[in-house]
């Protein structure tokens, strides 16, 4: 049932529960690739970055009891980001249950919060529909993680197989007339007008028209999260290292395929300099994601490309004064370049310890066009933020809002499987390896060549600065300087260096560039560079 919603790759950790699984994906014609990681949250990741980068259901298993409660931070992961993932957990025989057999609990409870659908399967002739149901459920719009769990006793049972359901296409609801005439209107009457395009936009398929839609208004553009590269790199229009000053003086801000959360201030825009606050028109695609903590001057819920293909037709005939709003993004674009500009110190840096701007400024040098860039860290991968800006769309990964550190080397499997012939960069914290290093184990077994670049600055660096500022003094923020993280990738079959003068930066990725294999570029890092933020998501 997975292959017919187009699977090809199921991520796991091996488990008794879950065999027969193992055994019917190495028989199916043609075989489904079984990868087996180190521990089940990278599974998840692997799957739900899967989705991402394909626009395809990720698919992970994992066995009764721990093998599914290891997952939970990682399916929360693919709640908040809005990824169509299944998980397929064990379960304890349905004949034993209430007798305290191995691995005895109810996992959907717990799974059902962060899910849009998480059931048992209780039958074996069910499991075909069971199955179908879940991915049906994550692929619709507003996509999102499921969860089904089948007894064991049952999963090893034998029936006749049931015809598998046909599958559907993806939810493409039509937006409702009142809410695209509202979002015309305020649109129309736009000086300052400011386009935000987020992750679903790469996920519902709606790269081209939202790139068509900001150059038929001529609006300013701010990307976040897989929005990023939507308009690529270079774009006139393209003002995300003015984002402040764009949010600020907008009068008119169309949020498409992200949440007004802490990312964006909460969706309050404008009122820059006494300036009346902005009017916010929110795209989403499902009624249920408009926002309602806040007052807007629409809400459209439907297919993404559609309803912006919808604006782009209605919108640029009747806007107020196009003259205005050429001259106020081309304002905004010398100032995104003047930015742009005022970072190359930085990016040249020459400073001992190594300032983590000068990774970025070697790194950006050496980045293919088509580079997939994963971002798995606090500090370190906030400078990634603002020093890397993708040239495609569908090629930027990082946790999401739920910020959820571990998340590198599950999305590097996926990304290396995804794109076999492009290059893969892993941006890795110190304190974010922590969590899933172990699992280059996983990159080495695979054949799944990897270039990891760490700033290591020995710090929890996201609650050092803060804490200080707050009670003047810190604990338990600081980590082992130079850790040889490098080292622990070599032990696992991998090649890593450390590197601790600026002057090494770029010959060290160069190596590891080169490399063929999962390599781990250690950058020791100024721990007094801290990255200069302006909220803290709070």
């Amino acid at each position: 049932m997975a292959a017919a919603h187009g699977v090809d790759t199921v991520f796991t950790l091996s488990g008794a529960h879950v065999f027969p699984v193992y055994d019917a994906a190495v028989k199916f014609e043609p075989a489904l690739r079984l990868v087996d990681v180190r521990h089940e949250q990278t599974a998840v990741f692997a799957a739900e970055a899967t989705a991402k980068l394909t626009r395809r259901p990720g698919f992970a298993v994992a066995t009764a009891g721990p093998g599914v409660t290891n997952t939970v931070s990682a399916m929360t992961t693919a709640h908040f980001n809005g990824s169509s993932v299944v998980l397929l957990g064990g379960r304890a025989p349905a004949g034993r249950w209430g007798t305290g057999s191995l691995q005895e609990m109810d996992h959907v409870p717990l799974l059902a919060p962060v899910t849009k659908h998480a059931a048992t399967i209780d039958r074996v002739d069910a499991i075909t529909d069971g199955v179908h149901e879940a991915f049906c459920a994550a692929v619709a719009s507003h996509r999102g993680p499921s969860f089904v769990d089948v007894p064991m006793d049952v999963l090893f049972s034998r029936c006749d197989l049931p015809d598998v359901p046909a599958v559907v296409p993806r939810d493409t609801a039509e937006p409702h007339t009142e809410g695209l005439d509202r979002a015309v209107e305020a649109l129309r009457a736009a000086r300052r007008l400011v386009l935000v395009l987020g992750s679903d936009v790469w996920t519902n398929g709606a790269e081209d028209p939202a790139r068509r839609f900001a150059e038929a208004t001529g609006c300013a553009v701010v990307t976040n999260g897989m929005g990023r590269g939507v308009v690529p790199a270079g774009h006139p229009q393209l003002v995300t290292r003015a984002r402040g000053r764009a949010l600020g003086e907008a009068d008119v801000v169309v949020v498409v395929g992200t949440p007004l959360d802490f990312r964006l201030g909460y969706g309050r825009f404008g009122g820059k300099d006494g300036a009346t606050p902005a009017q916010v028109v929110h795209v989403v695609d499902h009624p249920d994601q408009v926002a309602t903590h806040l007052p807007l001057a629409a809400g459209v819920g439907g297919h993404l490309g559609t309803v912006l293909e919808l604006l782009t037709e209605r919108v640029p005939a009747g806007q107020a004064d196009r003259g205005e709003t050429d001259r106020w993004v081309g304002d905004l674009a010398d100032h995104a370049r003047a930015a742009v500009a005022k970072d190359a110190a930085q990016l040249r840096s020459t400073s001992d310890p190594i300032h983590p701007a000068r990774i970025y400024g070697e790194l950006n040098k050496r980045l293919d066009p088509d580079a997939v860039v994963i971002g798995d860290g606090g500090d370190f991968v906030s400078f990634a933020g603002r020093f890397v800006e993708p040239r495609r769309p569908g090629r930027w990964l990082d946790p999401g809002p739920f910020g959820c550190l571990g998340t590198g080397l599950g999305y590097a499997i996926a990304a290396r499987l995804a794109h076999p012939d492009a290059q893969v960069v892993l941006l890795l914290g110190d304190g974010a390896a922590g969590f899933s290093l172990t699992d280059v184990d996983t990159l080495v077994r695979h054949r799944l060549p990897v270039v990891m670049v760490m700033g290591n600055n020995g710090v929890w660096g996201l609650e050092k600065g803060p804490m200080n500022m707050l009670y003047g003094y810190d604990v338990i923020t600081d980590l082992t300087p130079q850790t040889r993280y490098d080292q622990v990738v070599t032990a696992l079959g991998g090649g890593g260096e450390l590197v601790t003068s600026p002057e090494e930066v770029g010959p060290a990725i160069d190596r590891a560039l080169a490399s063929g294999i999962p390599y781990l570029v250690n950058v020791v890092t100024d721990p007094a560079a801290a990255y200069p933020r302006t909220t803290t998501g709070v």
